[in-house]
C-alpha cells in the first residue's frame, strides 16, 4: 500500500503545471490532466491513510490556541474595509460571479498590473454553474472549450466533439479557488449592484448595497448606497430574473440602449456560437458577457452546456485588457500565439456596436 500511496503521489505530482500567464486563450500548450484511477475505500485503505497521514497533532486530546473575541471581529473589519478602501477605483469591476463573470476575472487576474473586483449578490458566488441541467450533476462542454479546463487542470471524460465533467462544482470550486488566491482580485459577495455610474456617454462604476438591503428597499426606509468607480465595468448578469440582465435593463431605462428584446428559444448549436461572437463592449466603458448578451441581442438560450460561458468571459476580459491598452489576444499584442478555434468566433466583434 506505501508503494501505491507514493505511485499515486509521484503521479500527481509530476502533471504538467502552467505558469502564472499561460492561458489555453493564447495558446501555450497544456498537458491533459493525468486520469488517475480511484482507489476504492475499504478499511484497510482508511487506516492505512490515517497511519500515514503524520498529523501534527494529539486528535486524541486537541485544544486551540486561545483567541478574545474581538480579535476576530478587528480581524474581518479591518481586512474588509481596506478591501474597500483599495477597490473604491479600481480598473475592471466584474458585476456577477457567473461560469461568465468566473473566467472573464479568472482571465484578467492573470496580469498583474490590473486591479479586478468581483461583484456577487449572493452569498455564493458561481450563478448556475454549481450544477448541470435539470440539477443534474454533469457539465457538458463543447470542443474547443476544453481547453480552458485543461488549463485549469480539470479532469473529464472525453467525448467526439464534448467532454464532460462528472460534477459542475468541480468547474465552479477550481477556478474560484485559483481566481481567489490571486492578490490582485476581491470578491465582495452578498453585494448588489444597484445602478451604474454614468459620466457623459460613458460607464465609469457601479453603485453597490449589501443585497439584503438591495431586497428590502420596499420594506425599510431609504437606505443609501455605496459606489465603486472603475475604468471598465463587465457585466455578467445572466439573463432576466430578479437580479438577472441588470446591466443592459439599466442601459436601456436611463436611453443608453433602444432595447431589451429578451433571449430566444433553445438552439444549442446557434446560441453558444452567438454568446461569443456578440460579446462585446456595448456602450463605452462597459462590456456585457455570458447569457446578458441572449437577452440583448435576442440571440437563443443554450440550455445545460457551458462552452461559451468560459469562451465569452475570456472574450470579455480580453476586451476590457484592450480597452486599458493592456496587451491581449483581440489585436494580436497578448505574449504568445493566438489560439485560432478559441479566438475566430470572437474576432469580428472586437469593437463596440450598436444595440
Amino acid at each position: 500500500m506505501a508503494t501505491m500511496t507514493t505511485a499515486l503521489a509521484s503521479s500527481l505530482s509530476s502533471k504538467a503545471k502552467t505558469t502564472f500567464l499561460d492561458s489555453s486563450f493564447h495558446g501555450v500548450p497544456i498537458s491533459s490532466p493525468t486520469r488517475v484511477q480511484p482507489i476504492k475505500s475499504t478499511q484497510q485503505n482508511l487506516s492505512v491513510s490515517m497511519s500515514a497521514s503524520n498529523t501534527p497533532y494529539d486528535l486524541k486530546s486537541f485544544e486551540f490556541a486561545p483567541i478574545k473575541e474581538s480579535i476576530v471581529s478587528r480581524e474581518m473589519t479591518r481586512r474588509y474595509m481596506m478591501d474597500m478602501i483599495t477597490y473604491a477605483d479600481t480598473d475592471v469591476v466584474v458585476v456577477g460571479a457567473g461560469s461568465a463573470g468566473l473566467s472573464c476575472a479568472y482571465e484578467l487576474s492573470k496580469n498583474p498590473n490590473i486591479q479586478v473586483a468581483i461583484i456577487e449578490q449572493s452569498v455564493s458566488p458561481g450563478g448556475g454553474a454549481w450544477l448541470g441541467g435539470q440539477l443534474f450533476s454533469a457539465m457538458v462542454v463543447r470542443k474547443p472549450a476544453h481547453l480552458f479546463l485543461d488549463e485549469l487542470n480539470i479532469e473529464y471524460d472525453e467525448q467526439d466533439t464534448y467532454v464532460v465533467i462528472k460534477h459542475a462544482a468541480l468547474f465552479t470550486s477550481t477556478i474560484m479557488s485559483k481566481l481567489l488566491a490571486r492578490p490582485n482580485v476581491k470578491l465582495f459577495n452578498a453585494v448588489a449592484v444597484e445602478d451604474l455610474i454614468v459620466k457623459g456617454d460613458r460607464v465609469a462604476g457601479v453603485v453597490t448595497n449589501w443585497a439584503l438591503v438591495s431586497m428590502n428597499h420596499d420594506t425599510q426606509s431609504c437606505m443609501d448606497p455605496n459606489v465603486m468607480e472603475a475604468k471598465v465595468v463587465v457585466s455578467s448578469c445572466g439573463h432576466d430574473g430578479p437580479f438577472g440582465a441588470t446591466g443592459v435593463k439599466r442601459l436601456r431605462s436611463i436611453g443608453m440602449i433602444d432595447s431589451v428584446p429578451g433571449m430566444k428559444a433553445l438552439d444549442m448549436n446557434a446560441a453558444e456560437d452567438a454568446i461569443v461572437r456578440l460579446t462585446r463592449e456595448i456602450v463605452p466603458g462597459m462590456i456585457v458577457t455570458g447569457m446578458e448578451v441572449a437577452e440583448i441581442d435576442g440571440s437563443p438560450r443554450m440550455g445545460p452546456t457551458f462552452g461559451a460561458m468560459m469562451i465569452s468571459g475570456q472574450k470579455a476580459a480580453h476586451l476590457a485588457l484592450k480597452a486599458l491598452g493592456q496587451p491581449n489576444a483581440l489585436d494580436g499584442t497578448f505574449v504568445g500565439s493566438t489560439q485560432p478555434e478559441l479566438i475566430l468566433a470572437a474576432a469580428d466583434a472586437a469593437e463596440i456596436v450598436d444595440a
